[in-house]
């Protein structure tokens, strides 16, 4: 096994603003993996609520890069597991080296990621879109600038039922809500009861991550669903969320790789929870991960090659919220250019 990388910036066509601040740019760290000339391609967006930048997932990769190679591949699930002892601290990390191990593995049986993972196409979700916080006209700009059968909605602020009236008055589209842990549990239900009548198809991570008292207090409380985000990173939150929310959002960086996402909406499934798939605007090399999976889920968010105004590849088509998957072994893309070590 060899290993490349190489370090990303991508802009945004329009400026991302969510209740934790504002970005321009997504930066990420894109890896290759060549096991016996079959090259295999994941990356990982850096958050920076997350505190791991991608200069730490360089550094890390670099400082261990020869035992990242060393491994005698046979399986992504095996590999996963050396990946998350050699680096314990960076996970987000390991979701990259995942990513490219699962596609490599794909191209060793011949057979697209969604065929090996028992995925149905006919089941695959539509996405929705991300409408960031702005003013009331921006919003509303953007939303008539993509049409689409349901848009996500950025919120946490003080004049959010006022943003949701305004942007209500301009299309009849569900909505889904995200106030990214921006409000209090009186403040939530205050305006979950409100967006109630809005056509909402359900709040995502409403309170702070670790407000789990606020979170059964509302979920008992809530007339919309409650998905968790925030307080459900890795696979040991998924049983404490089943008393707390009506649902997960499960992201491949955060949760570190497709290998621990499959293990959670087996165990979501079991404990009675739905499921999302979410994205953390990563391009079509991320993305191509997430949409093999998107069959086995209840609502998708996969919308970061639709955010961003340049991508690092192809093999996704996108048709009003509609995404087909791609027919070619493994993840099924092909780079726009190569990955070449950053030095």
């Amino acid at each position: 096994m060899r290993v490349s990388y190489k370090k990303t910036n991508l802009p945004f066509i329009h400026p991302f603003t969510i209740s934790k601040g504002t970005k321009t740019h997504q930066p990420a760290l894109v890896v290759e993996l060549d096991f016996n000339g079959i090259k295999g391609y994941g990356e990982a967006p850096a958050i920076a609520y997350y505190n791991i930048p991608v200069d730490q997932m360089e550094a890390d990769l670099v400082a261990k890069k020869l035992f990242v190679e060393k491994f005698a591949f046979t399986s992504p699930d095996r590999y996963w597991h050396y990946l998350h002892h050699l680096f314990p601290a960076n996970g987000f990390l390991v979701a990259a080296l995942d990513i490219a191990a699962w596609d490599i593995y794909g191209k060793i049986k011949r057979q697209p990621l969604y065929q090996l993972l028992g995925a149905d196409p006919a089941s695959m979700p539509v996405t929705d879109y991300t409408i960031g916080i702005d003013s009331i006209d921006k919003m509303v700009a953007k939303m008539k600038e993509k049409p689409w059968p349901v848009y996500k909605i950025k919120l946490g602020t003080p004049h959010d039922i006022e943003i949701m009236e305004a942007l209500r008055k301009h299309t009849d589209t569900p909505f889904r809500i995200d106030a990214n842990a921006a409000w209090t549990k009186e403040e939530a239900l205050e305006k979950i009861t409100a967006f109630a009548a809005m056509n909402v198809e359900f709040i995502e991570q409403p309170l702070a991550k670790d407000d789990w008292e606020g979170m059964a207090w509302l979920k008992e409380r809530s007339p919309l669903a409650l998905v968790a985000d925030e307080s459900c990173v890795v696979e040991k939150d998924v049983a404490r969320c089943a008393g707390h929310f009506h649902g997960i959002n499960i992201k491949l960086t955060k949760c570190t790789g497709i290998t621990p996402a499959l293990r959670m909406i087996k165990e979501a499934r079991t404990l009675g929870l739905q499921v999302m798939l979410g994205c953390m605007n990563e391009s079509t090399i991320g993305s191509a991960a997430l949409a093999h999976l998107a069959p086995l889920a209840d609502w998708l968010d996969m919308d970061g090659p639709l955010l961003l105004s340049e991508d690092l590849a192809t093999g996704l088509q996108y048709d009003f919220g509609r995404v087909s998957l791609p027919q070619n072994p493994g993840l099924g893309i092909t780079l726009i250019n190569p990955v070449t070590t950053d030095r």
